[in-house]
């Protein structure tokens, strides 16, 4: 009877895990959109983390339970904070309880807590972006993955998605295309950022004096990954990978894109598997850069704009970055990754 008991406690205490990581995994994202630092999310780990390992140990279950406890009011001042700035949240619950379809936001929260040291070296000596013409493969091949942030001249700019890709564009393939709607809510990814659309439905019914950010309208910027074949292949008509990568880099089955004006997302890293390039093909876009906390003492932060028709190459993954789009302009963007 003991041993049984002690099963049902061992199981009972993983279940509470995976509770707790799930809550924080749907919250996170949407407390930093909210606008929320990094810094903030990062006191609330260091707080945390002091008490981390007598959580789920179950030599300390009293101290398990209280840390069990304080974790819950956090994370229900964050559910809070949420409801009151009409934030997407919970989407399972919400979702079943009461209609909503919710956003799985990005982890900004869970990622920063559980990221590996920085090795330095990937920014010592880099002051500032390294711009290049628009060079072949033969000739980018030494810079090809490296973590140095760069931007190649002009490289997109014979990109007939340069001319052709727009709101509208957009807006008709996914109404001529079966299952579009569907399976970016399903399968792929939504990024909301600071918006309060809830999918991408509500972002192609807006009204047009904020679709055209007219004064008194409330800014929008938003992203999607494409996922679902069909759109993929639409996209990729009108566009190629950059051509000066390696033949033999790997390619992404999936391509993301950003639109909208003002401000993208908060400073925050990237947790994807490759290096990024991201097209500029409309509007001017300006990045921030800054080096992880424990390399600051190797290198320092700086900023750079993007032109139309620029491609950047970024490794997100390591450097912390954020956007912002020049005034009243639009600005969209193709991304994907490479290794």
């Amino acid at each position: 009877m003991a041993a049984k008991l002690e099963s049902a406690d061992k199981v009972l205490r993983r279940y509470k895990r995976e509770f707790l990581l799930n809550e924080l995994l749907l919250i996170s994202g949407n407390a930093l959109n909210s606008g929320l630092t990094l810094h903030d999310v990062k006191n609330v780990c260091r707080k945390s983390a002091s008490v981390n390992s007598k959580y789920f140990d179950h030599q300390h279950s009293k101290h398990w339970r209280l840390g069990f406890k304080s974790l819950i009011i956090v994370i229900l001042i964050i559910i809070f904070m949420c409801f009151i700035i009409r934030l997407p949240i919970l989407d399972g619950m919400m979702k079943n309880a009461l209609g909503i379809k919710c956003v799985i936001p990005n982890n900004y929260f869970v990622w920063e807590a559980t990221r590996p040291i920085t090795d330095c070296s990937m920014c010592k000596g880099v002051n500032g972006v390294l711009i290049l013409p628009n060079i072949t493969r033969e000739e980018f091949h030494k810079y090809a993955y490296s973590s140095r942030p760069i931007v190649v001249k002009g490289a997109a700019s014979h990109w007939p998605a340069k001319q052709l890709f727009s709101f509208n564009y957009f807006k008709d393939i996914f109404k001529n295309i079966d299952g579009s709607y569907e399976n970016i809510e399903e399968d792929c990814q939504f990024l909301t950022f600071k918006t309060d659309f809830l999918s991408l439905r509500d972002v192609f019914s807006m009204p047009r004096r904020r679709l055209l950010n007219w004064k008194g309208e409330r800014p929008w910027y938003i992203g999607w990954s494409n996922c679902y074949q069909p759109l993929l292949n639409e996209m990729r008509q009108h566009y190629s990978r950059p051509h000066f990568l390696p033949a033999d880099a790997e390619h992404a089955h999936v391509d993301y894109v950003f639109m909208g004006y003002q401000q993208g997302a908060v400073m925050h890293l990237d947790y994807i598997s490759r290096l990024m390039w991201q097209a500029q093909l409309r509007g001017h876009k300006t990045w921030r850069l800054n080096p992880p906390p424990e390399c600051e003492a190797v290198c320092s932060g700086f900023s750079f704009r993007v032109y139309p028709g620029d491609i950047l190459l970024l490794d997100t993954r390591q450097w912390y970055h954020d956007t912002h789009i020049d005034e009243g302009e639009f600005s969209l963007t193709v991304s994907s990754e490479y290794g």
